[in-house]
């Protein structure tokens, strides 16, 4: 599939059932929605696709108490101030000033409005949609379905192209129906072992294979011990790149280093207790 070669390209390595989705998405003109495990490269796709776009990346990050101001667009009440005490000044008032100050010209665009303006159809990315407010959601709903946003003042603004749009959710909550109607669907999983060492030697190119195999065995055997936050692709990239940092060829001749660089792995004081040098030292051993 040609989208799955530019999206290796540009170093994002992903399996045919993704690539598929993100490819009906694109030509539908369809929202996507991506739902997995932190750490599982939801948001690296969107940026993905902007550097196969060649085009600007928008992003909203979500969070509890998000609210329209924020993600859509406020006025600029200082701008708004200024310009009605120099027209009252000026000795003119009324309607005309009025109208002046709540044109687009006044308007603060956020992330979502901003993405609706762009000449060049941009990727908008509503990264954690699962954090935000179920209120918000509804905020989304008008922009997801028909690109255009309402704003009281000014009437409905239509988007000047229709910006690719991909939500990433970490199943926090659950989204409403509403919402997952408007958008095409995938889960991503942690990529396989031989996606994920795919992605290894694509960002680390220069990695001598055995080591690269060893870092994928482990780190893969690492999720399944009992892990408060298990390592993601960025983490194991971390990881990587620190052995390789220190000159370690081999996961199990320096015990003491394999500890240490367990830090670019293991989020939590707990994990860092519960992954002991034994344990540490027989998963890298499993790997070898």
């Amino acid at each position: 599939m040609d989208l799955q070669k530019q999206l290796a390209k540009v170093g994002y390595v992903t399996s045919d059932d993704l690539a598929m989705a993100v490819h009906l998405a694109l030509s539908l003109g369809r929202p996507l929605l991506l739902e997995g495990a932190a750490g599982v490269g939801k948001t690296e796709i969107a940026l993905a696709l902007a550097a196969v776009r060649d085009t600007q990346l928008i992003r909203l990050q979500c969070y509890e108490g998000l609210d329209a101001a924020q993600a859509i667009y406020e006025w600029n009440y200082q701008r708004q101030l200024l310009t009605i005490r120099a027209a009252a000044e000026a000795g003119e008032t009324g309607k005309a000033v009025e109208d002046r100050i709540f044109s687009e010209d006044f308007l603060l665009q956020r992330p979502l409005l901003k993405a609706i303006r762009q000449d060049q159809p941009p990727v908008l990315l509503i990264d954690e949609i699962d954090r935000a407010d179920e209120e918000f959601e509804a905020y989304l709903l008008e922009i997801l379905s028909d690109f255009q946003i309402t704003i009281p003042e000014l009437g409905t603004l239509t988007a000047v192209s229709r910006p690719i749009v991909v939500l990433t959710s970490n199943g926090t909550r659950d989204l409403s129906d509403a919402l997952r109607r408007r958008c095409l669907y995938a889960h991503v999983a942690y990529p396989d072992r031989e996606t994920e060492l795919a992605i290894l030697k694509t960002r680390c190119p220069e990695i001598e294979v055995r080591l690269a195999r060893q870092i994928i065995g482990f780190v893969q055997s690492l999720r399944q011990e009992d892990l408060e936050k298990n390592p993601g692709v960025a983490e194991m990239l971390d990881f990587a790149a620190a052995l390789m940092g220190l000159g370690i060829a081999d996961l199990s001749h320096d015990p003491i280093v394999l500890q240490a660089t367990l830090a670019t792995l293991l989020k939590t004081e707990s994990d860092r207790y519960n992954i002991t040098p034994e344990i540490a030292q027989r998963l890298a051993g499993k790997a070898a």
